[in-house]
C-alpha cells in the first residue's frame, strides 16, 4: 500500500502517495502533457506529478523508439511521477483503437511509468443501460487482466458505469477489491462541460462510498478550478485536465468562480505574475502563441493555488465553508451542494467529530454540514427526561451568561425574569408543576436547534457564528427539529421569544409556574460523558467522591477527580473530555465490546501500554462507528485496557488502511 492520510475534513483529505520517482501529497492536480507538443514547463508553476498519453505514443514510431530507449521520464522532459493513460480517451472519440489491453499495460510498464492504466470502456452519460451494463462488463474483464499482466507497475483501474448509480457501485465493489493503486473515476467529462454537476455528484458519492477509504481516488478530467473544493470534499484525491492550455488557446482566463474571456477584460484577474505584469491591451496585442502560453501560466497559476487553499481548509477543519462558497459560482453547482443533502450520512462517518475552527454559517446549506446531523444523532444519546424548557438564545456559552445574570442581579430569581412568558404545549398532560432533575433545560437557536445548557459548551455549540437575521429555511429547520424532538417527553414549556422568534404554530396555555434553574455541575459532567461516549457513560465514568475543580480565570470547569484520582479534563477548545487512565478503565468497564475499542495485535501490546502511538498495521479489530478526533480506548484481543488515545481515523479507515497511524496514544497501562 502506497498512500496514508495525514489530515481529514469532510470526505477530503490530505494524503501521501508514494511512486517510484516521489512522493505527491494530495489532494494534486496533475497537468496534461501531450508528448509531442508540450512547450509549457508545468513543474514551475507547481506541477508534482503530470498525466500523459501512452497510447499517442505507443503510435507514434519516433516517440516509442525514444521512450523506450530513455524512458517516459526523459521523452516529456519531467522528473516527478508521471501517471499515463491508456487510450480509452481515443477510444471513447474514435469508437475503436488498434492495441489490446495486455499489450498497453505492458508498454506502460517497459517505458517507466509510475502508474499506469488498464483499457476500460469510458462509457459515455446518458446511453441506454443494456449498453453501459455491457460494456461495464468488458471494463471489469480487463481490470483484472491488467492485475495478471502487470509486473512492478503501480496501476489505475477506472469506475465506470455511465449515468447509472448502482453500476458505478458496482464497478467500485467489485474493482475495490482488486489490488489497484489508485481508483479513478471516468467518463465524466461530457457532464463536466454541460456543467451536469449534480450528476457528477451522483456517480462520485456511489463510487467513493464503495471504494476502499485507503487507495486515493482520480476524477478524470475535472480540471477547472471552480470545481476543485467540491471535488475533494466528495472524496476525489487526484484531477487531470488539459483545461489550463485549452482554454488559453482560446482566451479564457480561469479562475476559482467562473471563467473570463480577455475580450471583454478591461482589467486583470488575479494578482498572479501574469496579471501582475500585463494589461489586457498587452495581451490582445501579442502573437496568438505568445499569449496563449502566458494565459495558460495564469490558469496554472491559479489552480495551484485554489489547490493550496483547499489544502489549507482541511487543515483548519472549514473545508465546507470553502465549497459553499465556490459552489455560489454557478447555479448548477449550487444544485450540486444542496444534493449532498443525500449524502449527509457518508459526509458525517468520515468527518472528524470535533475541529480547531468554529462553524461558520454561510445560508440553508450549511443545516445540512455533519456537525448538525451528528449533534442531532448526539441529542438521542442523552439521558431521558420527564419535562422540556426551550429557552431563547443567549449571548454564548448560554449556560454561563443565565448562571451570571441570575446570581448578579438580585432582583432576578427565575426564568420568567430573564426570558419573558413561558408557555405550556396544551395537548400534554401536566404531571409535575416543579422543575427538579426530571428536567431538561435547553436553549433554541440555529444552526444546531436545541441545546441541552449542559453540552452547550462542546463543540460545535459554543464554537459557531450565524448571522442575528434568519432566513426561512432556518426557521423550518427549527420548527422541524422541536417537532421531532419534543415527543420524547411529557411536557414542553417554551418562552415566548422562541415562539414568536421560529414561528411556532402549537396551541398553547401561560404556564404559571415559577420556573428556576439550578445548574448543577455533577448534572452538567455527566451530560457531556453521555452526548460524547453514550447513554450512561457520565454515571459510570461520575461516581464516588466527586470532585469538580474549575478555572480561577474563566470558572469553567477543567478537571474531576474523585477523591485524589483524576478521572478526566475538558479540554478548553472543543469542550470534550479527555480521560485518565483511570478514566480510561472506568469507561471500558461500563462500555460492551466493542464500543470506543480499537484493538491491537501482540506485537503492539507492548508499545501500547508504554504510550507509543498504533499503527494502522496493527489493528485487527475496532468500533466501526468511530470518527476521527474521538477519544477510543486500546485493547488487546481479550479486551483487556491497554491505553487510550484521539483516533486519526474512522473505523472503516481504520480497519482498512496498513499505514500511518490510526491512534494517538495519550497514555499507555504499564
Amino acid at each position: 500500500m502506497n498512500f496514508e492520510i495525514k489530515y481529514k475534513d469532510a470526505l477530503g483529505r490530505i494524503g501521501k502517495l508514494k511512486t517510484p520517482h516521489g512522493t505527491v501529497e494530495t489532494p494534486a492536480l496533475m497537468p496534461v502533457i501531450h508528448p509531442g507538443k508540450q512547450t509549457i514547463d508545468v513543474k514551475k508553476y507547481g506541477a508534482d506529478m503530470v498525466i500523459t498519453n501512452a497510447y499517442i505514443i505507443y503510435k507514434n514510431e519516433e516517440l516509442k523508439n525514444k521512450a523506450m530507449e530513455n524512458g517516459i521520464h526523459n521523452l516529456i522532459n519531467f522528473d516527478g511521477p508521471i501517471v499515463t493513460d491508456s487510450g480509452s480517451f481515443q477510444l471513447s472519440v474514435y469508437g475503436d483503437i488498434d492495441v489490446d489491453n495486455s499489450e498497453i499495460i505492458e508498454f506502460q510498464e517497459n517505458i517507466g511509468t509510475d502508474i499506469g492504466t488498464s483499457l476500460d470502456i469510458p462509457t459515455p452519460p446518458y446511453v441506454k443501460r443494456e449498453r453501459a451494463e455491457r460494456e461495464l462488463q468488458i471494463t471489469l474483464e480487463r481490470a483484472e487482466e491488467a492485475i495478471n499482466v502487470r509486473g512492478n507497475l503501480m496501476l489505475n483501474s477506472v469506475i465506470q458505469g455511465s449515468t447509472f448509480p448502482d453500476l458505478r457501485a458496482k464497478c467500485a465493489q467489485v474493482i475495490g477489491k482488486m489490488d489497484f493503486e489508485v481508483y479513478p473515476i471516468g467518463a465524466v467529462v461530457p457532464l463536466l462541460e454541460n456543467y451536469r454537476y449534480m450528476d457528477v455528484l451522483d456517480i462520485v458519492m456511489a463510487s467513493v462510498g464503495n471504494l476502499p477509504p485507503s487507495r486515493p481516488r482520480h476524477l478524470m478530467g475535472a480540471g477547472h478550478p471552480m470545481v476543485f473544493a467540491f471535488a475533494v470534499a466528495t472524496g476525489c484525491d487526484l484531477y487531470d485536465s488539459a483545461a489550463y492550455i485549452l482554454y488559453a488557446q482560446d482566451d479564457r482566463f480561469m479562475m476559482p468562480d467562473g471563467t473570463y474571456k480577455l475580450e471583454n477584460l478591461f482589467h486583470m484577474p488575479c494578482s498572479c505574475e501574469i496579471c501582475a505584469n500585463y494589461t489586457p491591451d498587452d495581451l490582445r496585442g501579442m502573437k496568438k502563441e505568445d499569449r496563449m502560453k502566458l494565459i495558460a501560466a495564469h490558469n496554472l497559476n491559479i489552480s495551484f493555488a485554489e489547490i493550496r487553499k483547499i489544502k489549507q481548509a482541511i487543515i483548519d477543519g472549514n473545508l465546507l465553508e470553502l465549497v459553499e462558497n465556490r459552489c455560489r459560482s454557478h447555479p448548477y453547482l449550487l444544485d450540486a451542494l444542496r444534493g449532498l443533502k443525500k449524502y449527509k450520512n457518508i459526509l458525517e462517518e468520515y468527518d472528524p467529530a470535533y475541529k480547531k475552527s468554529a462553524f461558520f454559517y454561510s445560508g440553508p446549506e450549511s443545516l445540512n454540514r455533519p456537525e448538525i446531523y451528528r449533534h442531532m444523532k448526539g441529542l438521542k444519546k442523552l439521558p431521558k427526561k420527564d419535562k422540556l424548557v426551550l429557552l431563547p438564545a443567549f449571548k454564548k456559552p448560554y449556560s454561563k451568561n443565565i448562571e451570571n445574570i441570575l446570581l448578579n442581579n438580585p432582583e432576578m430569581e427565575n426564568i420568567h425574569d430573564l426570558v419573558g412568558e413561558m408557555y405550556k404545549i396544551h395537548n400534554l398532560e401536566i404531571n409535575n408543576p416543579v422543575l427538579d432533575e426530571s428536567t431538561q433545560i435547553a436553549v433554541v437557536d440555529y444552526p444546531f436547534g436545541i441545546i441541552p445548557l449542559e453540552i452547550d459548551e462542546v463543540y460545535p455549540m459554543a464554537q459557531n457564528e450565524a448571522p442575528s437575521c434568519l432566513d426561512e429555511d432556518s426557521k423550518k429547520f427549527i420548527r422541524d427539529t422541536i417537532n421531532e424532538y419534543k415527543d420524547n417527553f411529557n411536557e414542553i414549556i417554551i418562552s415566548e421569544r422562541v415562539i414568536k422568534k421560529f414561528d411556532l404554530d402549537y396551541k398553547f396555555k401561560k404556564s404559571e409556574e415559577s420556573l428556576k434553574i439550578n445548574l448543577d455541575d455533577l448534572n452538567k459532567i455527566e451530560y457531556i460523558a453521555d452526548y460524547q461516549f453514550g447513554e450512561g457513560s457520565g454515571k459510570a465514568l461520575f461516581n464516588g467522591k466527586i470532585n469538580v475543580i474549575k478555572s480561577k480565570k474563566t470558572g469553567k470547569i477543567r478537571h474531576i477527580h474523585d477523591g485524589d484520582s483524576l478521572i478526566a479534563t475538558i479540554r478548553a477548545s472543543d469542550g470534550i473530555f479527555v480521560l485518565s487512565m483511570e478514566g480510561a478503565r472506568r469507561l471500558h468497564n461500563y462500555l460492551q465490546y466493542p464500543k470506543n475499542r480499537v484493538v491491537v495485535n501482540t506485537d503492539a501490546e507492548p508499545f501500547a501500554k508504554k504510550g507509543k502511538s498504533i499503527f494502522a498495521k496493527f489493528v485487527i479489530d475496532c468500533d466501526i462507528n468511530i470518527r476521527a478526533n474521538e477519544e477510543v480506548l486500546i485493547v488487546n484481543e481479550k479486551d483487556e485496557l491497554l491505553a487510550f488515545g484521539k483516533s486519526l481515523l474512522n473505523g472503516r479507515e481504520i480497519m482498512d488502511f496498513n499505514v500511518g497511524q490510526a491512534v494517538k496514544t495519550r497514555k499507555g497501562g504499564k
